[in-house]
């Protein structure tokens, strides 16, 4: 078993849902007591947050490439960053160390095509949903059909992500709100739906939603476990 590198606290109430999942996943594989070796480097949100919205990607990306750093000399064998936002930031992090980077939106996207869909609804941070980073990867690497949020939802999606779910805040007439914005991507076209974002699974479940959802932390986790196992 491989040990996995977890770049984590963006924000730490989905770093602990991958925490959870990763050692679920390899105590299903393997049974018994068997738990996964992984390391968890967790940074300040509030220091990387500031510099998102300031637009300071490259210092932010810094602050993910002495992550990456410090996780391989402490004997992490794969990275894994466990927020969809910062893979903006991805060839920072592949740039400082020689270990293999799981990528969310691969791995998002393997699923997706695997099922048999193309025209995916995306729910994520602005920065996720209007920059080119993962609706370019999805569209140019992976050839999913990427809807988004008109202007109004993006704006609304961005913010329950950042005033709510980030803090451990979970509403009910926010889980609405982004059941109306769902409503809006299948009317549109939408065969499912991306949470991209990696605490939107604490406020929605396939339950919220008509058609099938896809949510990025546990795919990007279960990734992280095949990843570790190999031919185990």
């Amino acid at each position: 078993m491989k040990t996995i590198g977890l770049i984590g606290g963006m924000s730490w109430e989905s770093s602990r849902v991958y925490y959870q999942l990763v050692n679920e996943g390899v105590r299903d594989r393997l049974g018994g007591l068997h738990s996964a070796k992984c390391l968890l480097y967790s940074v300040d949100f509030a220091e990387i947050e500031e510099l998102q919205h300031a637009g300071k990607w490259a210092e932010a990306g810094e602050h993910m490439a002495d992550a990456a750093r410090r996780l391989e000399a402490a004997g992490a064998e794969l990275i894994v960053l466990c927020t969809n936002t910062m893979h903006k930031l991805a060839p920072a992090i592949t740039g400082a160390t020689r270990l293999p980077f799981l990528h969310i939106a691969d791995a998002t996207a393997a699923k997706i095509k695997a099922d048999g869909y193309q025209r995916v609804g995306l729910l994520a941070t602005r920065f996720t949903m209007e920059q080119d980073f993962y609706t370019g990867r999805l569209r140019d690497v992976h050839g999913l059909e990427v809807l988004l949020p008109d202007e109004q939802g993006r704006q609304t999606v961005h913010a329950i992500i950042y005033e709510e779910l980030c803090r451990g805040i979970v509403r009910e007439e926010s889980k609405q709100a982004y059941r109306r914005i769902i409503s809006g991507l299948v009317e549109a076209g939408a065969q499912a739906i991306i949470l991209g974002c990696t605490e939107i699974g604490l406020l929605i479940a396939q339950a919220d939603c008509p058609v099938p959802v896809y949510d990025t932390t546990e795919i990007h986790a279960i990734a992280a476990v095949e990843a570790a196992l190999g031919g185990i």
